[in-house]
């Protein structure tokens, strides 16, 4: 439909409804050509950004040592990632900055105190920094990096942890030559799920928002990402959810193998 014939198509339904005039069949017209145009819009992203904890890297390792650091607590272990989470988002809204790992630390001295636990501030750091920095990605990661830069795809990494810890990162896990780029939050001190991450990222990388797509394992940063005019693909890890009051991602599926093979169907 040609953009004059749609302003009259507009134009017309709308003193048609204004007038009572019942027009099923012009609706459903419009509704058909708005699916097509959907479907139209799905092309490949220019660029596939994925963040990194839990997405491509399995925490079971550093949840241990945060389990064994609450005196075998596992039950805590929810309520301290939130907590960090949380005063990540304090942190930004106050317009400060800490690394990730050192906000976690804090999150996991808060969570043991309001539970009679005593660790330290050292005691803290040691329980996260020295295994996150070490961790193992999930199975399938390498595998489906690897077919996704086969087909074309530019891949980043956008993280909330620091440079220096994701490279560490990186480099233990092996991944370190699947990446185009790695970004971190810390070049510009907003944490996700802050829109202006997302910006900045879209930017860093010289493309628009909806050519930008985010891989992630977590629901608050599909928000962030969908919120910020982003496309989404959700990994539903165990524990992972969708944030209900969010607009659904284009992609939901259990692992990055079966992402992969949608975003590689993609034309």
């Amino acid at each position: 439909m040609k953009k004059n014939n749609r302003r009259n198509f507009i134009k017309n339904v709308t003193l048609l409804s204004a007038a009572g005039i019942g027009i099923p069949q012009m609706v459903f017209s419009e509704n058909t050509l708005k699916n097509k145009t959907m479907k139209a819009e799905l092309n490949r992203p220019k660029v596939l950004f994925f963040d990194v904890n839990e997405t491509l890297l399995d925490l079971t390792i550093m949840k241990k040592s945060v389990g064994d650091a609450l005196g075998g607590r596992s039950d805590l272990l929810s309520l301290w990632f939130t907590t960090m989470l949380q005063y990540s988002l304090v942190t930004t809204v106050g317009r400060k900055y800490e690394a990730f790992g050192v906000i976690g630390a804090a999150a996991l001295q808060m969570v043991a105190a309001n539970n009679g636990i005593n660790i330290s501030e050292e005691e803290a750091k040691e329980a996260i920094l020295p295994p996150l920095r070490s961790i193992p990605p999930h199975p399938e990661v390498k595998e489906s990096l690897k077919k996704l830069k086969d087909a074309g795809y530019t891949l980043v990494s956008f993280t909330n942890s620091s440079n220096i810890g994701v490279e560490t990162q990186f480099k233990n896990a092996g991944l370190i030559d699947y990446f185009d780029q790695r970004l971190s939050i810390e070049d510009i001190g907003k944490f996700k799920p802050h829109t202006d991450a997302y910006d900045w990222a879209a930017r860093k990388m010289g493309i628009q928002a909806n050519e930008c797509m985010l891989v992630a394992a977590h629901g608050w940063d599909i928000a962030g990402a969908i919120w910020a005019g982003w496309r989404g693909a959700f990994i539903s890890r165990p524990g992972a959810q969708l944030y209900p009051l969010a607009p659904k991602p284009e992609i939901h599926e259990s692992d990055l193998a079966l992402v992969t093979k949608k975003l590689i169907e993609l034309k």
